[in-house]
């Protein structure tokens, strides 16, 4: 372990004992020459019929079996490459991983055709054997998603340019933000040069002439390599347009809503709750910059501290500690796991260049392991994502219980674990007495500015998506115009609460999320998973400690049925309304209301 002060370097070693030694070798190996015979069973097998349907079984649950595997493997690269993003053999090797997907893609275009138009009483049947028990939501998302497939030799090219297409371009992505540094020009005229991985960091801190210092500097350096960034956008989402014509997927957002295993009419519902009630969030940021005496806040201030005089950076050891205090405070079991997560060092959150930026959880579905990922800085946005991305781990391991094919969660689910954490963070510094008064309206804070950021933040995101993606249509889209288009959007949602002229227009190269290949609109989730987490925390303060049980009901619900039915079997709720989403937000008006008294109170002394 390092200096605590700095973080902790993480433990992979339960996954390989060494990169690319004898076991990894052997792994990989065994991997490719499976993948080849489950294609070689499933290519010829034909549609799912009687006659078939215990040859189809055996390989349904020896797929099962192969993608735990080589998620494993996907998992152990993954940590390697974000943690030294200038490494060249990680990169390679991620590259040979892609590779062996697309091979899995193939075998994936077989049972999609396997079950194309398949009767419904066959489908009860076929799921009705011990062997595929608990698989029923799984194989009616197949059914859903096999209703729009390319022919067979389509879908087998298209997964294999994927590899050298849609792919490639989100690690070329990768590698070229994990190796970008920038220069700074600190309040007392000295330049400094800094990776990119402290990037954010610098921007959320309390200091406005530090936080813009690092905004204009980590914008050029991001402008310096825009017209890549311009490229990889554009090609990433012409190829999925391009696929979304074939495979008869009539809009681009009917992707994302199977992805996110939601209807329509409930991201309508929850956009329309939004956008009636944006004064809320707005007021928030209003309120902020009133005490600080300016209108308007910055853009790369969403998420900067009050600029108390009082306020430090937090070591490692107190800031993670704080998260280990809240957990037992408010939630004993996570914290028990927490305690056994940090001792394991299943988390890397040691502060060096090379990182790649960001935060994320990911975990292995063989050893049943959670691994988070992130760049631990001091600010107290690094304790609130520790605590966020625990979150999910604690969301990862309760589902150990369950066969793989169950633990398949969206991203609108999973986000609703992690800032459930962080309510607990939140509580428990509110409860506990060793911490002053200042330190509590720091936490309130960052609560309602989070609050805000993920109202009008990630709306802007995803209202930039929307917009991009319909210009997309038309042909590529420019920088000029990328930039236009992210400047409109931050102004038309965040109104008077944006300082004149402070908009990010590169916004949509230095955000990560609009280039992960895998998941498409990767933003709405996290606005979805904050608004039914309040609910889910509102619930376990009127009911107390009781509730927990109902909420790990809900988290081992989110891979066996969809979202609508998710809530609706475990607290009762109705996504499709309107009102459901209004709540939410509303909720956040009695911390609204106690912030504005703590600044007017603290203005006055």
């Amino acid at each position: 372990m390092n200096d605590k002060k700095q973080g902790v370097v993480w433990d992979l070693t339960s996954f390989f004992p060494n990169f690319n030694g004898p076991e990894m070798i052997a792994f990989k190996k065994k991997l490719e020459e499976d993948i080849k015979k489950l294609q070689a069973r499933a290519e010829g097998l034909g549609p799912l019929t009687e006659d078939n349907m215990t040859e189809w079984e055996s390989i349904i649950v020896d797929s099962e079996d192969f993608y735990v595997r080589s998620g494993h493997l996907g998992s152990y690269i993954g940590c390697l490459s974000a943690a030294d993003a200038t490494n060249e053999e990680y990169k390679k090797e991620d590259g040979v991983y892609r590779v062996l997907l697309s091979e899995a893609e193939k075998l994936e275009v077989d049972v999609l055709h396997a079950f194309k138009g398949l009767d419904n009483e066959l489908l009860k049947k076929f799921i009705s054997s011990e062997a595929l028990k608990d698989t029923e939501h799984y194989h009616r998302r197949i059914l859903e998603k096999a209703e729009h497939t390319m022919s067979r030799q389509e879908e087998v090219l298209a997964s294999e340019l994927n590899v050298n297409g849609l792919h490639a371009w989100g690690r070329l992505y990768d590698s070229i933000s994990g190796k970008l540094e920038f220069d700074m020009t600190m309040p007392d005229g000295e330049t400094v040069r800094k990776p990119i991985s402290e990037w954010r960091s610098l921007m959320s801190g309390p200091d406005f002439d530090i936080g813009k210092a690092a905004f204009l500097g980590g914008n050029e350096a991001w402008r310096g390599i825009e017209n890549v960034c311009a490229a990889a956008l554009n090609a990433i989402s012409g190829v999925r347009l391009s696929l979304y014509k074939n495979r008869g997927i009539d809009h681009f957002l009917d992707m994302a809503l199977f992805q996110s295993n939601i209807q329509k009419e409930t991201l309508d519902a929850m956009y329309k709750a939004i956008h009636d009630n944006i004064e809320i969030p707005r007021e928030i940021f209003r309120a902020k910059s009133d005490y600080m005496g300016r209108k308007g806040i910055w853009w790369f201030e969403r998420e900067a501290p009050l600029p108390l005089e009082e306020m430090k950076n937090f070591s490692w050891e107190d800031g993670s500690g704080m998260v280990g205090k809240s957990f037992a405070t408010v939630y004993p079991a996570l914290s028990e796991y927490y305690g056994s997560f940090l001792n394991d060092r299943w988390i890397e959150s040691e502060k060096r260049g090379g990182k790649r930026p960001g935060a994320f959880c990911t975990g292995s579905h063989l050893t049943g392991e959670q691994r988070v990922y992130m760049t631990f800085n001091g600010a107290l946005g690094d304790v609130t994502t520790l605590a966020h991305e625990v979150g999910h781990a604690w969301h990862g391991h309760l589902l150990k219980k369950l066969r793989p094919i169950a633990r398949r969660y969206p991203m609108t689910l999973a986000e609703t674990a992690s800032i459930f954490a962080e309510h607990i963070l939140a509580e428990g510094i509110y409860k506990d007495d060793s911490i002053d008064d200042s330190g509590k309206l720091l936490m309130l804070d960052a609560d309602v500015c989070n609050a805000a950021v993920l109202l009008l933040d990630i709306t802007v995101r995803f209202e930039f998506e929307k917009a991009f993606h319909e210009e997309r249509m038309k042909g590529e889209v420019s920088v000029s115009r990328l930039k236009e288009l992210m400047i409109e959007k931050q102004r038309e949602i965040w109104g008077d609460a944006m300082a004149e002229g402070s908009e990010d227009e590169m916004f949509w190269a230095s955000k990560l999320h609009f280039y992960i290949t895998q998941v498409t609109f990767y933003n709405f989730p996290y606005t979805f998973g904050f608004l039914l987490a309040r609910t889910l925390y509102n619930l376990f303060q009127k009911e107390g400690e009781s509730f927990l049980a109902r909420y790990e009901e809900f988290l081992m619900l989110t891979g066996s049925d969809t979202v609508e039915n998710v809530a609706k079997r475990s607290i009762g709720v109705d996504l499709t309304d309107p009102g459901f989403w209004a709540a939410g937000i509303k909720s956040v008006e009695e911390p609204l209301k106690l912030y504005k008294e703590l600044l007017l109170k603290r203005k006055s002394e």
